[in-house]
C-alpha cells in the first residue's frame, strides 16, 4: 500500500503540532503524554519518509536513531561490565 506524500506531510505537521503542545504543558518529567507523542511523531516521520522515497525518490535529510536497549543501563552498570583487556605493552606502560 502506497501512501500519499501530501497526506503523510499533513500527518507528520499534525504529528509535530501535537508533540510541541504536549511538551509546553507536561506534567512533570516523565509525563506520558509526551512519550506518546514522540512515538506519533516518530512514526509520522517514518511514514512520510517512506513515501516520499516511494512515490518520488526522494528522502528527508533526517534519520531516527534506533533505540538501544543498553542505553537504560546507568553509569554503575556499564563499569561492572566492563572487560579491559591490555596487551603485554599496554601492561608495562601502565606498570612504569
Amino acid at each position: 500500500m502506497t501512501v500519499d506524500p501530501r497526506a503523510a506531510l499533513d500527518r507528520l505537521v499534525a504529528a509535530l503540532e501535537a508533540h510541541y503542545t504536549a511538551v509546553v504543558s507536561k506534567h512533570g518529567d516523565d509525563d506520558p503524554a509526551v512519550d506518546d507523542a514522540y512515538d506519533v511523531l516518530a512514526d509520522a516521520f517514518e511514514v512520510y519518509d517512506d513515501a516520499l522515497g516511494t512515490v518520488h525518490g526522494e528522502a528527508t535529510p533526517f534519520y531516527l536513531a534506533e533505540e538501544d536497549e543498553d542505553d537504560d543501563l546507568d553509569e554503575d552498570d556499564l563499569d561492572e561490565d566492563a572487560d579491559v583487556d591490555l596487551d603485554d605493552d599496554e601492561l608495562a606502560d601502565a606498570d612504569a
